[in-house]
């Protein structure tokens, strides 16, 4: 009989009721836990459960009962907040038709025709529908401010993952969304705001914008973090309303240089006159028009103008020519998944550590009865105020270099130098048998290189002759030189390689360092990884220290993941799937390959911002520059995720030589190329039973994992080197199409 109880406990567990996807991550987020936490208490893996909650599977006995209990314990917790019945209905999917409400009240509308979609509709916050999108080819249903609008776009014979247009905060400062995209039609205004609402903008003049926005329009984004601040609204102004407003629709070549509107123009002088002030930047493509804040109500608006190329089409393609409605998707979407962007994606990358780890909290006076900014920095963030960096982490012009000669060339002894890889080597008389080079590439390499990685928070320490710690974040001037990749370590055994055909992991060109150089912690600790003793002479020491860039990766990897995903791509696929997914993804929804490349770029370029370099303004080298005002101006930072980067991509390598002895006949940056008999990954990585080499390659979609970048014939790279009498020519900088258009001169 016990076991007859037991099969309809197990038949009733299967049939666990669960809530929507949606409210499954909700319940998680409230209560602080992890994907990572949630995966090892179910025993499932992390992808397993990003799966549940985004809805592309359901759990299934005996994860499923489980997987009940604990949403259920957090519904008691954190019950759902209270929405109206339409909120209701288009959260869940209903699809029943809407009962008239009682007189006086909003009633819903029928979907509306193309035409009806471009009536006006009056009033400052009714919304209306948006047209088409070029996505769905399908217009919107009537859009109520707080709930998702979903759509699918086919493709063969199956269909991409749901996109989920951003969700308005529960803020009633913010319930019409982050931004919205303002266009002007016969004098009349429009607001595109995410999920469709579309707002009446009464306002004839720039400065009658910002005040509506502050007071009626109801934007912004919620704080990422508890001590942080609410992301202020975004304005994106089309060719029409910049006509409308009295703006140009394009800048004169001396603006374009200059980065900015002129001075003097009239728009600027009435925005003066009404108390409107503008940041050291000026009116350029990106602006911020503010009033000192009164108290802790910030009153600051951005606009954003694409026609002056404020999205830049390297990282955002055709994003600026988009149709309003359109383009309040695609940033609404970037605003919910990264942040409301601030600038360039660059910008925008280097924001969202500020806004994670916020520099100061408040803490209570006890004077005052109020509060105050506390004395002290905000633990793990990088404080209010720049910090030097350490000699030899300074770029050639730095203030600290101004007493070298001129035109004088620092060595390695001098300069760290950790830049990505720029390495090819000719092919050897058994790749030339093979028929094809076959080119993997790294996904998000950097965000990658940056997870887990404990880097500086403050001023750095010289000591002379110390001892090498690999948990203490630095810069260490040593000689590596005796390193022989011919013989290391692997794990706890030592390995014979074919160290000429290997790049040597301690130099961006590959090449076996001379002598002493300074290298960041992560390089070294690799030598000592590899069965070497190290010496250091000097270093340049952080004591304060932590994971400052853990929550920025793990917010953009779950950009990354989820967008992919949105195209069809999802973290759970085997390789065989994985590569047929990855076919023509791109052309299953051309706004989210869009928002792809733009999170890529925010990776690649707010890493990059941590050094920049000056931008003009009249600057002369041993002259101070406007980025090292900038608590985030720490190119130690920078040197240890690309650092960090190298070395991930040289122990793969390691890894994969030493199980299969092929080596790699081109690196650039975080793409490999290798020879191979047919034109698939999957015929040179070593898979086994669908599991592939522990520590090795891993096709994916994860940062970390690798896809295919593009297959060309060993024919055509030995061409190709013979055509430009470049024996060395890196072919992992054309393997993708093919295409050579210059020599490889390593620009």
């Amino acid at each position: 009989m016990s076991e007859l109880f037991d099969a309809v406990d197990a038949l009733i567990a299967s049939r666990s009721p669960l809530p929507p996807p949606e409210e499954r991550r909700r319940l998680r987020k409230a209560h602080g836990l992890t994907v990572e936490e949630v995966a090892a208490a179910l025993k499932v893996r992390r992808a397993t459960v990003s799966g549940w909650e985004s809805g592309k599977t359901e759990p299934r006995p005996p994860e499923r009962n489980a997987y009940a209990r604990l949403l259920k314990q957090l519904a008691e917790l954190y019950p759902t907040p209270t929405v109206t019945a339409s909120e209701q209905d288009t959260a869940q999917g209903d699809t029943r038709p809407h009962q008239p409400e009682p007189t006086g009240k909003r009633t819903e509308e029928p979907p509306p025709t193309p035409e009806s979609a471009a009536a006006h509709v009056p009033g400052h916050t009714r919304s209306r529908p948006a047209a088409p999108t070029a996505a769905t080819g399908a217009t919107a249903p009537h859009p109520v401010p707080h709930a998702a609008r979903r759509s699918s776009t086919s493709f063969g014979t199956k269909k991409a993952a749901a996109v989920h247009a951003p969700v308005a905060g529960t803020d009633p400062h913010f319930e019409n969304g982050p931004l919205a995209v303002v266009d002007a039609d016969d004098g009349q205004v429009l607001a595109y705001c995410v999920g469709g609402l579309v707002l009446d903008v009464p306002t004839s003049s720039l400065s009658a914008l910002v005040e509506w926005t502050l007071k009626e329009g109801k934007l912004g984004q919620p704080k990422l973090s508890g001590p942080g601040k609410d992301a202020d609204p975004l304005l994106v102004l089309t060719e029409a309303a910049l006509e409308h407003y009295g703006l140009p629709v394009a800048l004169t070549d001396e603006e374009r240089r200059t980065g900015r509107l002129q001075e003097d123009h009239k728009v600027l002088r009435q925005l003066a006159r009404a108390d409107w002030k503008l940041t050291k930047r000026g009116f350029g493509p990106w602006a911020r028009i503010y009033r000192p804040a009164q108290g802790s109500e910030r009153q600051c608006v951005q606009l954003c103008i694409p026609s002056w190329r404020a999205l830049d089409p390297r990282h955002w393609g055709i994003a600026g020519q988009l149709p309003p409605a359109e383009l309040a998707r695609l940033l609404g979407t970037y605003a919910s998944r990264v942040m409301t962007p601030r600038g360039s994606t660059a910008v925008t990358g280097l924001e969202l550590m500020t806004a994670l780890h916020p520099p100061t909290h408040a803490v209570r006076d006890e004077a005052t009865g109020g509060f105050r900014k506390a004395d002290t920095k905000n633990p793990g963030s990088l404080g209010e105020h720049p910090v030097d960096c350490a000699p030899c982490e300074a770029p050639d012009g730095h203030p600290l270099l101004k007493d070298l000669p001129r035109f004088h060339q620092r060595t390695p002894a001098e300069k760290l130098f950790e830049e990505a890889y720029d390495w090819a080597r000719p092919l050897t008389d058994d790749e030339c048998t093979k028929r094809y080079l076959v080119g993997i590439d790294v996904n998000m390499a950097f965000a990658a290189g940056a997870n887990g990685l404990t880097v500086g928070l403050g001023a750095p320490t010289h000591v002379q002759q110390p001892r090498f710690d690999p948990k203490l974040p630095g810069s260490w001037l040593v000689d590596l030189s005796h390193v022989d990749l011919s013989r290391i370590k692997l794990g706890k055994e030592w390995a014979d390689l074919n160290g000429d055909l290997l790049p040597s992991p301690f130099t961006p060109t590959g090449e076996r360092p001379g002598g002493p150089a300074w290298y960041a912690t992560p390089t070294v600790a690799y030598a000592v990884e590899l069965g070497y003793d190290v010496r250091p002479i000097e270093a340049y020491v952080r004591h304060d220290n932590g994971r400052y860039l853990d929550a920025w990766y793990n917010r953009l990897r779950d950009a990354y993941i989820t967008t992919m995903a949105d195209l069809g791509v999802p973290a759970d696929a085997s390789p065989e799937e994985f590569l047929t997914a990855m076919d023509g993804y791109r052309d299953r929804d051309p706004e989210m390959a869009i928002l792809v490349s733009a999170i890529k770029a925010t990776v690649k370029g707010g890493i990059g911002k941590l050094r920049e370099r000056p931008r003009g303004e009249g600057w002369k080298p041993g002259q101070p520059w406007r980025a090292l005002s900038r608590p985030t101006w720490r190119p130690d930072i920078r040197a240890a995720v690309i650092s960090r980067t190298r070395i991930n991509m040289h122990r793969k390598l390691v890894k994969h030589a030493a199980f299969t002895g092929q080596y790699p006949a081109a690196i650039l940056s975080d793409c490999a190329v290798y020879a191979a008999d047919g034109p698939s990954p999957l015929d040179f990585l070593p898979y086994r039973n669908g599991k592939p080499l522990p520590g090795g390659w891993r096709l994916g979609v994860s940062p970390g994992m690798v896809k295919h970048e593009g297959t060309q014939t060993v024919l055509w790279g030995e061409g190709v080197r013979e055509q430009f009498q470049a024996p060395e020519l890196n072919l992992a900088r054309y393997i993708k199409d093919g295409q050579v258009t210059n020599k490889d001169n390593g620009e």
